[in-house]
């Protein structure tokens, strides 16, 4: 399976098995993602199977986790009880390097800020047998990609962009950690079915076009939850014009559009991909069982869209949703039309969507053909390598030289500034700006904490176009620039090897093997610690309707998990669940009063922080509900987003319609996500009312739950609610969390 792991083996024999126990029982042609996910069937003989309605019992291969969600995750295993994993399971340490001074100088500085996190990963990886990927060694869904994602896997990550591994053939799904809990303990793992939208793929990719130009599109179509509840499967003949690192590229930003994970055919790009990341063996074993590494012929997908990649313009998408898509040569004169800043402060290029050799190498032959006209970058610019055998290579082939010669700044191989991890110094907070990327999120304020930054989206090559010109009115398909001597020029389209010549030079040595024995292993969890917290259960219901809860905020508009449970700063509370709790949705917008971390207390009747208020109601035994908008958690995995409100007394959440991970982690956490059965009904909760979900007693899988409003004049109405909760998942609700359920199982079964 990697060769980090020389006792666990592929095991397509089990893939084709079930495979063919399904086809039989369906009697149709399968798509790709039916054939991979319907493959890991716990068991597939009995499991009731249709798509977007029943939920899948499952058996991932593997688990991922990035070290911000990690913490969480083996704080919830451990409280498990349980003595070791049951699959191959790794952390990654990419999400607590602060961008600052560049790679050396900013990676020694987050071992030392980060000691006592990096000592509590590492030794309860050493425990309980899980792979530790040490500070600098890259960003997970790169390491994933080069060493632990195939075709036919099926992987879990606590990550949103998991699903980077499909570029490599692989159903990997981005999950919170008590998902990922479910599957290290060895118990099923459920998912709904998904629908499966097609994207078939015609012409080829030439000129300024790239792969993120594809995605950036297929955003544009579907918006941020036109994917909800599907896995994208790209298809047809435009496929092999794309590299494997350029695949990975599309499948990552399909969290962006609320896919439940996207995926590519197995085909000669990722045989050469897997050849020269030294899994030569893998590609020689997935040539054998092709046939179930690619969607039958006749297969029925529940949506297509078709995108001519000969046709297909460079994309730039924002500011604010990833889904604001523009041609780049229409970009100039929209932000001109909205007010929009024009002058490009900072260009970034890297992060897990873009960091890729030949990603580098594209955006090295835009820069060379600058300095040969003697310009450099008008704009700030920076680079984040995806991973140590990136930084490395580049740095012996000479691209990252020349990034540095055209005034670049080569980061750590860490997130850095896409998850807010940047201590900016060139602006002000509140100071509006523009900024362009060549990462996957640019909601208000995620970068860089300024709510006045306008992100753009766009491929590193164009970035780094822009960021030379300093300006959003250039199109380098059309326009000119002038170089030192006065003379006019034209940047010529970037041409690069999607792979080095030579073989990838692995770089430093950052992993650390789990023993064979981690039995005598001690785990430190200091009971002062601020940064972490061992977890106590959390309450079990106590068999009664939810009465007379009050409303702690009212949501206005869009509410991402940034939004939930910021990142930035709050990334170094990720262990402690009480510290992390005090940015319980201070981003989100108050209808009462428009503004944000501003609610007023029922009890009191002044307005106050909203983490404030849902202390104060926990202490005085009040329960409490949250009203959402649109598409509530969309963006990161991060279950602290559920965690939190949790820990601080909340019961319910209801929200005209909710992202998937979103979703399910309130579940997990013994939350109630409930969904207006008439959206319109949203109008009809005002933050004064008081709400009562009655029926909880006859708690049933598709059937809605009443809704008592009571207002304050005394008049009372009632609306419908509606739930995706199965009989499994009700259980977690009376437990109090499915790690309670787990362990009552557990004891029931000793």
């Amino acid at each position: 399976m990697s060769h980090f792991e020389p006792n666990e083996y592929i095991n397509y024999e089990k893939l084709e098995k079930n495979i063919n126990i399904v086809r039989k029982r369906l009697d149709r042609p399968l798509t790709l993602s039916e054939k991979i996910v319907y493959g890991h069937l716990d068991d597939p003989a009995k499991q009731e199977i249709e798509r977007g309605k029943t939920y899948l019992r499952l058996r991932p291969d593997r688990v991922a986790m990035q070290d911000a969600t990690a913490q969480m995750a083996m704080l919830q295993f451990i409280s498990s009880g349980l003595p070791k994993v049951a699959v191959p399971s790794t952390i990654h340490c990419d999400h607590l390097i602060e961008a600052q001074l560049g790679g050396e100088k900013d990676l020694r500085r987050a071992k030392d800020i980060n000691q006592e996190v990096y000592n509590f990963l590492a030794t309860a990886g050493a425990k309980y047998g899980v792979g530790f990927w040490k500070p600098g060694s890259g960003i997970i869904h790169q390491i994933i990609l080069e060493n632990y994602s195939y075709p036919g896997v099926m992987l879990i990550g606590t990550d949103s962009h998991t699903p980077n591994g499909g570029g490599l053939g692989g159903i990997c799904i981005g999950v919170g950690g008590a998902d990922a809990v479910d599957v290290m303990a060895g118990i099923p793992w459920e998912l709904k079915c998904p629908k499966v939208i097609g994207v078939k793929l015609t012409g080829k990719l030439s000129g300024w076009s790239s792969p993120k130009d594809v995605i950036l599109k297929v955003a544009g179509i579907l918006t941020v939850k036109g994917g909800t509840g599907a896995i994208i499967e790209y298809h047809g003949p435009g496929v092999d014009s794309i590299s494997c690192t350029g695949m990975a590229t599309i499948c990552n930003m399909g969290a962006e559009i609320g896919a439940t994970t996207s995926v590519f055919p197995y085909n000669a790009r990722m045989k050469k991909y897997l050849g020269k990341t030294g899994r030569a063996d893998i590609a020689a074993l997935a040539d054998e069982f092709q046939q179930h590494l690619v969607p039958d012929s006749g297969c029925q997908y529940d949506q297509v869209i078709e995108i001519n990649l000969s046709e297909l313009k460079p994309h730039i998408n924002g500011p604010f949703t990833p889904d604001l898509a523009h041609p780049v040569s229409d970009i100039g004169a929209v932000a001109e039309k909205e007010g929009w800043p024009v002058d490009i402060r900072v260009g970034l290029i890297g992060s897990c969507t873009n960091s890729s050799y030949e990603d580098m190498g594209r955006s090295a032959a835009v820069a060379k053909q600058a300095l040969a006209h003697g310009l450099k970058c008008k704009s700030k610019f920076t680079i984040t390598p995806g991973s140590e055998q990136i930084r490395a290579t580049i740095e012996r082939d000479g691209y990252a030289q020349i990034l540095r010669d055209v005034g670049g700044l080569v980061l750590a191989n860490a997130c850095g500034p896409c998850i807010g991890q940047w201590d900016r110094k060139d602006i002000k907070k509140g100071e509006k700006n523009t900024i362009v990327t060549s990462y996957n999120r640019n909601f208000t304020g995620r970068n860089d904490a300024n709510p006045e930054t306008h992100a753009f989206v766009t491929s590193p090559e164009i970035v780094t176009a822009l960021s030379i010109a300093g300006t959003l009115k250039f199109n380098p398909e059309t326009d000119y620039l002038t170089g030192s001597d006065g003379k006019k020029f034209k940047l010529e389209a970037p041409d690069a090897d999607e792979l080095p010549k030579l073989e990838f030079d692995p770089g430093q040595d950052t992993y650390q093997y789990p023993p064979k024995d981690g039995s005598g292993q001690h785990v430190d969890v200091s009971p002062t610690s601020q940064r972490l917290q061992l977890l106590e259960p959390f309450d079990k219901w106590d068999g009664k309707d939810l009465e007379d809860m009050l409303i702690l905020i009212k949501v206005k508009g869009k509410c991402t998990t940034d939004h939930i449970s910021a990142a930035g700063p709050w990334l170094k509370f990720r262990g402690h669940l009480d510290n992390i709790s005090n940015n319980l949705l201070i981003g989100a917008i108050n209808t009462e009063n428009g503004k944000a971390n501003s609610v007023r207390n029922a009890l009191t009747q002044e307005f106050g922080p909203v983490p404030d208020t849902a202390r104060y109601y926990k202490k005085m035994g009040v329960k409490w509900a949250v009203i959402g908008d649109e598409n509530y958690g969309e963006g990161s995995s991060r279950e602290h987003a559920a965690l939190e409100p949790r820990h601080l007394g909340g019961r319910v959440i209801i929200t005209k319609s909710f992202a998937r991970i979103h979703e399910t982690n309130l579940k997990k956490q013994g939350l109630l996500p409930l969904t207006f059965a008439d959206p319109a009904d949203y109008n009809k909760i005002h933050p004064v009312d008081k709400l009562s979900i009655v029926g909880l007693a006859e708690f049933a899988p598709g059937k809605p739950l009443k809704c008592i409003i009571k207002h304050p004049n005394g008049s009372q109405e009632t609306i419908m609610l509606n739930h995706t909760f199965n009989e499994s998942q009700i259980e977690w609700f009376q437990a109090g969390s499915a790690l309670n359920r787990m362990k009552e199982l557990q004891q029931k079964s000793s």
